[in-house]
């Protein structure tokens, strides 16, 4: 018999704790530091910004539903087969479209313990179970991960590097783990952060991409490429996963403003190369003052660092979250991660890294 009550909803979607992005506002500061979110401390490449611009007067027309020369662009850059490579919203699309496409009720998608949220959150959205497995010393647990795979798993989510950790799994983790997986389950390495990371023993997953058929590497132009208001990001894949979230992702599932500034951001190379330089300028710099007033840090090769207060109260992470508020300085705090005594701080300019650096020394010295 139908229920004649409210309108119910598919299973798993009321067990959904929406997701809630890092602040960005500060009560009484009308511009402050945002260091919640890890956005591009540098903004996008000028030629992003006029490529966008120039599309003010075409909106009434409806974008390039393939995203072909975003893709054409993307396969020169990279050396990738454009056939291979899928468009979507932002990365957070393609996550969802994966679980639609291959998850569903009684199935399984793990991932560690302090992944990104969206991965619970996609496989609850579709019926699935999502399986946090424990992390080692703030890293993916090959081992764990691969005890925990069952004939109901369907998906292994690995953010490499991770966001919030800033750790990542070298190439021969990554080979270790894919080769540990029965064929049917699908590999997806978010590698949102790839650009950053500056390591001979890593690599973000294209290799395994051409050479199996049950892995996906995903990456974003939200992060150095800094289009995160634009909503856009990309899937390498094997030619049939490419076929199956083509078929079921919308026909103009990216504006066109995102596909005419992606394409010019892929190709201000130099652009790019300030990013990075920033990055690998300011990351240790950040770093090292934040040990050297008592912060336990993780390793990072993202463009953010995680660091840990201590458990007193007068300087615990909730406190230390106040008090740069307080100071018109907004961080990430870390409680929905499973991480509550930590702070997630995003790389910024050298003006906010300075700022940052000195509030928390002031904040970490007051008794």
């Amino acid at each position: 018999m139908v229920d004649a009550g409210v309108p119910v909803p598919g299973p798993g979607i009321l067990d959904i704790s929406p997701y809630v992005g890092g602040e960005s506002q500060a009560e009484g500061v009308e511009r402050p530091i945002r260091l919640a979110s890890n956005e591009s401390a540098l903004g996008p490449s000028p030629k992003a910004i006029a490529a966008y611009k120039t599309l003010a007067e075409e909106i009434h027309r409806y974008p390039d539903g393939g995203a072909d020369k975003l893709r054409d662009v993307l396969g020169r850059h990279h050396g990738l087969d454009p056939a291979r490579i899928v468009c979507g919203a932002g990365s957070d699309e393609l996550i969802a479209l994966l679980q639609r496409a291959y998850a569903g009720p009684g199935a399984e998608v793990l991932y560690s313990r302090h992944g990104f949220l969206m991965y619970p959150i996609g496989a609850l959205a579709v019926g699935a179970t999502p399986v946090a497995v424990p992390e080692r010393d703030l890293t993916a647990d090959v081992d764990g991960i691969l005890a925990r795979v069952t004939e109901r798993t369907r998906i292994v989510f690995i953010a490499n590097p991770n966001n919030p950790t800033g750790t990542y799994l070298s190439i021969n983790d990554m080979n270790r783990l894919h080769a540990g997986l029965p064929p049917n389950v699908v590999l997806a390495i978010d590698a949102a952060y790839a650009e950053f990371v500056n390591r001979n023993d890593y690599e973000p997953g294209v290799a395994l991409v051409n050479r199996a058929s049950n892995v996906v590497m995903l990456r974003t132009f939200s992060k150095i490429y800094a289009l995160a208001g634009l909503r856009l990001g990309w899937a390498y894949c094997p030619p049939e996963i490419a076929d199956v979230l083509n078929r079921i992702r919308g026909p103009f599932n990216v504006s066109a403003p995102a596909l005419a500034a992606g394409v010019a951001a892929v190709e201000d190379v130099a652009a790019l190369k300030r990013a990075r330089a920033h990055n690998d300028k300011w990351l240790p710099w950040l770093s090292e003052r934040l040990q050297a007033i008592g912060l336990e840090l993780t390793p990072s090769v993202g463009n953010f660092v995680l660091a840990r207060f201590p458990d007193e109260p007068r300087h615990n992470a909730d406190a230390a979250f106040a008090f740069l508020q307080s100071r018109g300085i907004l961080t990430r705090q870390m409680g929905g991660y499973g991480l509550p005594k930590c702070l997630r701080i995003t790389i910024g300019t050298g003006e906010e890294m300075e700022a940052v650096a000195a509030a928390l020394t002031e904040f970490m010295a007051a008794s």
